[in-house]
Formats: C-alpha cells, structure tokens, sequence
C-alpha cells in the first residue's frame, strides 16, 4: 500500500519505473527486496556458478582457522598466517561447493531412513562414534544420543546444534557415495599393467648424433609472425590463466633497522632488565612494556622459546635472564616460581551462566549442588547434558578430553593442574561458574612462574626518513614514460614480477602491503602506484606493465614470453632438415655422424617410464621414439628439448613376465593411483567449467 501511494504521488516517474520494471524481469529475480541491483553481490566474498558466500560467513571460517594455526603454532596472528587462512578457507569453500553441486547434478541423495540408521542404527557414522562415545569408559553410548536428540525439539540451541550434526553426517554420507561410485569406475586391464610392468623394466640400450640448438645462432633465425602463430595453436591450452594475472616492475627501498637502531634496542632492553629485576609488580610492568603481551603464569618445557626454555628451569626464583635474540626481537624473563606439575590433564566440566542463573550468588550454590551430585556418584555426562551452556562440550558428556598448560584460562588452568585426580571443584572465570572435574593427571615436570617481556627490533626514525626521502625522490620524477629510466639514473635495482596474482602479499620476497596489491588490480596497464606504499620493512613504487585476464590469453600478451620457445621450434625446423639430410642414403647412426660432423653417443640403461638422456636432459620425445623402433635402424629427425636428434637402437633387454599373482597386484596398484589422480582431474574439470567470481581482494 504505501508503495502504491508513493508512485501515485510521482506519477512524472510511472513510465521510468515501468521501464525498470521490465528490465528487472528480463534479468530475472536480480533486484531484491531493500537491496538494489549494483550491491546485491557487494558482500560476497565470492561465488561458483552464482551459489555465493558473505563476508561474514567466509570470515569467521578464517577467524577459526587462524585460531587453529595459532593454537599449533603459538604466537599472534599475522598477515602471512592470515593470508594462509584466507587461501585455505576459499580452496575449501570452492572445492565444497563444486562437490555439492556436481552431486546434486547427478542425483545422489540421503533419504530419511538411511539418515536415521546413520544416526540411530546398528551401525552408526563415524561422527556419531566419536560424540557419544563416554571418554571414562571408551563406549558408544546410545542412549545419549536419543537424550540429546529429544532435547533438540525443545530446546533451541541444541536443536541448532542438531541440525548441523545432522547436515556434517548427511554431507559426508553424499561425499561417500560420490567416492564410491568414483573407485567403481576406475578399472586397470591386464593388458595396462603388463604395458605398465614393461614400461618401468624394459631396458633400451641406443646410440644417438644430437645437432644442438645452440649450434644455430640466434641472429641467423628470423621470426615471423606466422612462426609465433604455429607455436601458440599448438600450446594453446598452456596460455590459460585460471585467474586474472598483473606484471608490475616496481623498485623497493630498504627500511629495514640498521646496526645502530640494534644497538639502540638492546640498550632499552637491558635497562628494561634492571627494571624487572628490581620490580615486585613482574605482571603490570610485563603488561605495560611487552610487546607481545605473554601472560605471567606457569610455563612447562617447550613452551618458551629456545633460549628462554634452555635456561628458566635451571634457576632459582627471583632469577632475570636474558637478554636473548629470539626471531627479531630481544627477550628477558624473570622467574618467579618454580614446582613439579601434571604435564596433562584429563577432565569434564558443567558451565553455568550466571545471567541465567539470578547473579554469580546463586550460580554458585547451583555448582555446590551439582558438585555434591557428583561427588555421590551421579554422571558428570548425563548432569552436563542437563545444565551446561557450554554447547562444544555438552554434546560430549562435558568432556573437554585432554590438555596441556596454557590451553586453558588461567583460572580454570591452575584448579585443573592444582587439584588431584578425582577432585570436583567449582571454579569461577569470565565466562560463568564451571564444576570441574578432574578424571585424571599425566605425568609430572618441573614448571616455572615466568614474567617475560620482549621488545622487536625496529627501524629507527632516522632510518626510516632516510628510505621515504629516497623512495620519494624516485616517486616526484618517474611517470609511466620514464619509469625504467629514471630507476637507472638513480641507480635503483629496478625488479620485475611477472605474475603477480590478486591474494599474493608479496613481491619477489619482499612482503607488501595488501593495498599495493588492489592498487595494482584496479590500475590501467602502464599506470605508476598512485603513492608510496610502506611495508614493515620497505617502501615500494610500482608500475604496471601487462594485464592479462582470466582465460586463455591472446597471443600478443604472451609473445615476449614465447620467444624463446618460438626461436627453437624455428632452429628445429632448420636442423631438421639438415639431419633428414644427412639421414637420407645412410645406413647406420656413424655414417649420419660423419655427414653432419658430430660425434656419436651411447647411452645404455634407458626405461621408457624415466625418460632422461644421461649428461643431456629429459627428453619425452626421444626415448619414446626409440622404444618404437627396431634395433640397427637409424631413425628420422627427431625433435627433441635440447636438440634434433638421430638414434638407433643397439637392443632391449625384456623384462621378466609377470605371474598371475604379480599382474593382478599390479592392477591394483594401478587402479589405487588411478582413483587418487582421478580426484584432481575431476576438480581440475569443474574449475574449468564452472563460473568462479574470485572477490576475495575486495576484503583482504
């Protein structure tokens, strides 16, 4: 109605909304309700045959991947470990969704009662197995799989837990089939694997007359259009990018910190030394000077970095050591404390909210309760199912199975490492009340309490103004004409990248910062870096100078970088026939030798399936030609990767026949292979087929 009563006020406008109208239709369902058209896709990080993934999505599967490196690797984020992320999460989502799609296509399906017997039934899937599956007693627990199930239909948040157990095992049931009915469609002959037997056993011994391409002059070989032509149609498909690629010529200037700014560090440093050894607040000077931000706890062996670990557990409390040169920063530590720990620990926990509960007072008496429940026998599983807010363990009977030192929050960390096997205590943290249970404690080391603060080396300001004055200089006089020029007059090593693609974060070694890169993607061919980009450790001036597109490329685009190979095909066609030549009225390999001048080699110990010529190179075209042959024959020339060639084959020595046994095991392997290459054809065909938007650069 109000829509109505809008253009009736505007009747000027009803022709151009009509119109408007019409075109939306002919386009289909493009303009959405509150969104137009131009931003309908503006979220999208990216999308395979018009099936597309938000920003939002797309990101919080990076968030959770970077966790994971993190949590592996130790340490804070980074832009290369972002980078990483961002490239895993988006090989995934493609691979995916391309998998969904062609499933789809062809008609696999889950029905209802094949989920149910997946989930209910006599044989469960392999995700069932490891949720229901009690860590004490190491049984499948059916019965908690029908609890959790029931909970699910009234309960909001675990029904959404549900559903998406229910999609992980339907989506894994579909990849199953799609894989079966991919190994069933794989067959090896007994034929493939006596030709595959042979090719990797029977042995040639030849002799060859080789006329080098580097006999022939590059000046005596004329180029012509036409050459560059035959080069590029018969390598045509080798030309096709699968992204849009950018060349640049660029040239960096060096900010890295010098000798003096180390120095300059390390004296900080040192007084920064005196500082904590005289300090009796370790955990608010850490905090406020650390760049790091290492939290002041117990540490166990291998949790510091090597030559902090080498020393810490080997002094007394009250011991500042350091200062140590660790990657690109200095560290200092002061220990605090040490005593003997669990290295491990097995446990299970309830976590109330509080909020939910009338206020942490009431929470609490909640926990005591629960604690005394199971301190008299009751299942933590069944009473977690029951009372916890912490969905990721729930579903596991509470279990948060075993656990290092600093996995956990600090509180929860020193009651779980604190306590003794068996205890059940109730631990408050940030994120509510937890009853903790310890199953049981692992092992037993010495641990250190540790203050550490680190400080990175870093350019000084005066090193940093010296690189900008000189990148600025070089800025204010190169433009597109005289890039190459100007680099040259003020003795600059101009470098080059000649594929540089959308997601890189570097060039030629040098990291970069993100913006140079959609810069450089949203730039003219030709065009200088609209400023001076600065990195952590250089500023950059670019230019671009080639655009090529997604798909296969033009042949202009690629002239320069066929050159060569065009040169060789020329030389080729020339030596060619000056071998044919010699060929013609010869009998023997030595007779062609001595037309042509060239001395002939042996070569013995040749498998068709390792195609080298010893001393020369690989050489596909040539082995296999002379496993084509009869012995004593002189061949035609033949184009080779080094040369034209002549060979003759003095013999072969067969192998040994397979027995029934052997060839069949030799099926097997071969029909084993097949299936695994098959995968990366089969990806490799829906990416050439499908319609990928690659919109990743928007947003990182």
């Amino acid at each position: 109605m109000g829509l109505m009563s809008y253009l009736r006020s505007r009747a000027g406008l009803v022709i151009f909304v009509i119109g408007l109208a019409i075109v939306a239709f002919l386009l289909g369902d493009i303009i959405n309700y509150g969104t137009p058209f131009w931003m309908k896709n503006q979220n999208e990080v990216g999308s395979v045959n018009g099936e597309g993934i938000d920003y939002q999505t797309f990101n919080q599967q990076v968030d959770q991947a970077v966790a994971g490196f993190q949590q592996q690797m130790g340490g804070g984020s980074s832009p290369e470990m972002t980078n990483y992320a961002v490239q895993q999460v988006w090989n995934q989502y493609v691979s995916e969704e391309l998998l969904k799609q062609e499933i789809a296509k062809i008609g696999i399906s889950v029905g209802k009662d094949e989920l149910n017997n997946l989930v209910f039934g006599e044989n469960p899937s392999p995700q069932i197995l490891q949720m229901f599956t009690n860590p004490q007693t190491g049984q499948y627990d059916k019965n908690q799989v029908a609890m959790v199930s029931s909970q699910a239909k009234t309960n909001p948040e675990v029904a959404q837990q549900w559903e998406a157990l229910l999609e992980s095992i339907r989506a894994q049931r579909l990849n199953e089939k799609y894989s079966n009915l991919l190994s069933n469609s794989m067959y090896t002959t007994a034929l493939e694997a006596e030709q595959e037997h042979n090719s990797r056993n029977k042995i040639a011994n030849f002799k060859y007359v080789m006329l080098d391409y580097a006999s022939v002059k590059d000046s005596e070989v004329k180029l012509a259009d036409s050459d560059y032509k035959e080069y590029y149609d018969k390598h045509k498909k080798s030309f096709r990018n699968t992204e849009e690629v950018r060349s640049l010529e660029f040239v960096s200037f060096d900010a890295r910190p010098t000798a003096a700014d180390t120095a300059m560090i390390l004296s900080e440093v040192n007084q920064l030394k005196s500082d904590l050894q005289n300090s009796s607040t370790e955990e608010q000077l850490a905090a406020s000077v650390s760049e790091t931000k290492y939290p002041v706890r117990y540490y166990s062996k291998n949790q510091l970095n090597p030559a902090l670990d080498s020393v810490v557990f080997n002094v007394a409390a009250g011991t500042v050591v350091g200062p140590f040169l660790s990657g690109n920063s200095y560290e200092i530590a002061k220990v605090l404390d040490t005593k003997f720990s669990p290295d491990s620990v097995e446990a299970s926990h309830i976590l109330l909210n509080p909020v939910a509960e009338g206020g942490v007072e009431q929470a609490k008496v909640k926990a005591d309760s629960i604690k005394k429940l199971i301190q008299s026998g009751e299942s933590i599983a069944g009473l977690a199912v029951e009372f916890s807010v912490d969905e990721g363990s729930k579903v596991n009977g509470g279990s948060l199975g075993t656990f290092t030192r600093g996995r956990m929050i600090p509180a929860f960390e020193d009651a779980a490492f604190g306590g003794k096997s068996g205890d059940v205590v109730v631990v408050e943290s940030d994120y509510g009340i937890h009853i903790l249970k310890i199953e049981r404690q692992i092992g037993n080391s010495k641990i250190a309490k540790t203050a550490i603060i680190d400080k990175s080396i870093v350019a000084g300001r005066a090193t940093q103004d010296a690189a900008y004055a000189k990148a600025n200089a070089f800025y204010s006089e190169a433009n597109k004409d005289n890039f190459k020029e100007v680099a040259g007059k003020q003795n600059l090593n101009l470098q080059t990248s000649a594929r540089t693609l959308a997601m890189d974060n570097s060039l030629n070694g040098t990291t970069i910062p993100r913006e140079l890169i959609r810069w450089a993607f949203e730039a003219k061919n030709g065009e200088v870096s609209d400023k001076v980009y600065e990195s952590d450790s250089h500023y950059i001036v670019a230019r671009v100078t080639g655009v090529q597109e997604k798909g296969i490329q033009p042949l202009e685009s690629v002239k320069g970088e066929i050159q060569p190979a065009v040169r060789n095909m020329v030389k080729a066609r020339m030596l060619k026939e000056k071998l044919n030549n010699a060929i013609s009225g010869s009998s023997t390999i030595e007779q062609i030798s001595q037309k042509v001048g060239k001395n002939v080699q042996t070569v013995e110990n040749v498998v068709f399936a390792n195609p080298v010529i010893p001393g020369v190179a690989l050489e596909n075209a040539v082995v296999g030609t002379v496993f084509g042959l009869q012995p004593n024959k002189p061949s035609a020339a033949v184009e080779g990767n080094q040369g034209v060639y002549a060979v003759q084959v003095i013999g072969f020595v067969n192998p040994k026949a397979l027995s029934g046994e052997e060839l069949n095991k030799q099926q097997r392997q071969m029909m084993s292979t097949s299936t695994q290459r098959a995968w990366g054809g089969i990806f490799r065909a829906l990416q050439d087929k499908a319609k990928i938007d690659d919109n990743r650069i928007r947003f990182y």
